[in-house]
């Protein structure tokens, strides 16, 4: 499935462009790395400033026996790796690329989907791999898509805005739907009555490996940002709420995820009653043992279960257990059990509703227990349009286009003043990776929200 090409070829045509030696080119442009797994070598970007490493293993591929299993550690490889080919999805249904919303803005194709799908994904500044001394800043991106959908190489989302910007950027995929969420009476009986959440298992085990070979690209694994949006912005939640990725969060950033009193799907119900719905319709079906569970395809069993619109649908997304998650997002916060770092959250300004009240209560409440500051934003930008039926205003995920860099790929209209923005936002949300800080490493137009002082930064282009 995946690429595996040989070091020779590439190294060859470089030497020949640059008429040196195969050797001196491996060391100068692209030094071969040794990570979990085997060794890497990675491509550059088109203006060779950037080196990008595309569909990395981070864990074994969770197929077979290991479907519905914690993520297991990453099955060696033997021959150099060049990672030029981005992994494939978590399986999902495809997309309509003409549908006037989601489809027509940000999906015209569609990736190859597979359970084998744990792959991410790693932007670096170019003479950064192989230096470990040089302890750039990292972020790692959780995408969105209601924990069903979406792959961390999407159209809007890429490293090398932020790459040029002395910050490593890592994407990447993990479980969805039924393969990363779902609940079930017999998977609970063989894993200590426990089933569901493999997803953030596979989150933090991304977070992890990034934490154990982040120093062969040129990172920092004491200074990790962990940022998303919608879904990702609830896992993120879960990553500082965890007490399995304690310690490996130095920021954190939640864009269009609320904040208390309104966390992304979050289920609170029993095991047993979370186990039920899944056990009850997929054993009608005819899928009564985990033998048969695990020998059909994920469409065949998706298929035995109502379509997610309908009122009995089963429902798939992180729940709360005594293990990974133990208390839902609101008590976490008021507790005290979140990760005492900088925050910095935020939403659109034709979002879904309500998001603002909870983040400006989150501020007061960490306000009120932590010297770290919490830095809150609005983006208010409605999105240009060229006519065509579409979403608009500034509608949830309209922010991916700028604080990623890449309004360049997107078919709307986008004017001078939006490029600017652009630049603006990749500044904020790397300066916020360096320094804990939105402004940089000196004052400037953001200040902290507090409780005697709310503050929220709007976003906009300038008329």
């Amino acid at each position: 499935m995946k690429k595996n090409l040989f070091l020779g070829a590439s190294l060859l045509m470089l030497a020949c462009a640059c008429n040196q030696t195969p050797t001196a080119v491996q060391e100068e442009l692209n030094p071969v790395l040794t990570i979990e797994g085997g060794k890497i070598v990675g491509v550059t970007n088109q203006d060779s400033t950037v080196l990008i490493y595309k569909g990395i293993p981070y864990a074994a591929a969770p197929v077979g026996e290991l479907r519905w299993k914690k993520p297991q550690p990453v099955t060696p490889w033997d021959s150099v790796k060049v990672a030029d080919t981005f992994g494939d999805a978590s399986f999902q249904f495809d997309k309509n690329p003409n549908d006037g919303e989601y489809g027509t803005e940000f999906y015209p194709e569609n990736p190859t989907y597979s359970e084998d799908c744990l792959y991410l994904n790693v932007w670096t500044p170019k003479g950064a791999p192989g230096d470990t001394t040089k302890k750039l800043p990292v972020a790692m991106w959780i995408h969105g898509g209601g924990y069903n959908v979406g792959w961390g190489y999407e159209m809007t989302m890429d490293g090398e805005a932020w790459a040029k910007r002395d910050v490593i950027l890592v994407t990447i995929n993990y479980r969805l739907g039924m393969a990363g969420f779902m609940n079930h009476a017999l998977l609970s009986a063989e894993d200590n009555g426990h089933s569901g959440n493999y997803g953030t298992y596979d989150q933090i085990a991304a977070l992890t490996w990034i934490k154990n070979n982040i120093a062969q690209f040129g990172g920092d694994p004491e200074n990790i940002t962990v940022f998303g949006q919608s879904a990702g912005a609830g896992s993120v939640k879960n990553m500082i709420s965890s007490p399995l990725s304690k310690g490996m969060v130095k920021q954190a950033i939640i864009q269009s995820g609320g904040g208390i009193g309104n966390r992304m799907m979050e289920q609170t119900q029993p095991q047993e009653q979370l186990d039920a719905p899944a056990t009850k319709k997929l054993k009608d079906a005819g899928f009564d043992t985990l033998e048969k569970l695990r020998a059909a395809s994920l469409k065949e069993l998706i298929e035995a279960l109502p379509f997610w619109t309908e009122p009995d649908a089963v429902r798939f997304g992180p729940h709360t257990d005594s293990v990974v998650l133990p208390e839902d997002f609101t008590t976490a916060v008021m507790n005290n059990h979140v990760a005492d770092i900088p925050y910095m959250m935020g939403h659109c300004a034709d979002d879904m509703p309500g998001m603002e009240a909870g983040e400006l209560r989150f501020a007061e409440v960490r306000d009120s227990l932590s010297q770290h500051p919490t830095y809150l934003y609005l983006f208010n930008r409605p999105l240009p349009t060229d006519g065509r039926p579409s979403l608009k205003g500034s509608f949830h995920s309209s922010e991916l286009w700028y604080m990623f860099g890449t309004l360049d790929r997107s078919w709307r209209p986008f004017t001078e003043g939006d490029h600017k923005l652009s630049n603006e936002m990749v500044d904020a949300w790397t300066n916020f990776c360096k320094y804990g800080n939105p402004n940089g490493a000196e004052a400037g137009k953001w200040a902290p929200s507090t409780k005697e002082a709310p503050f929220v930064y709007e976003f906009k282009v300038e008329e």
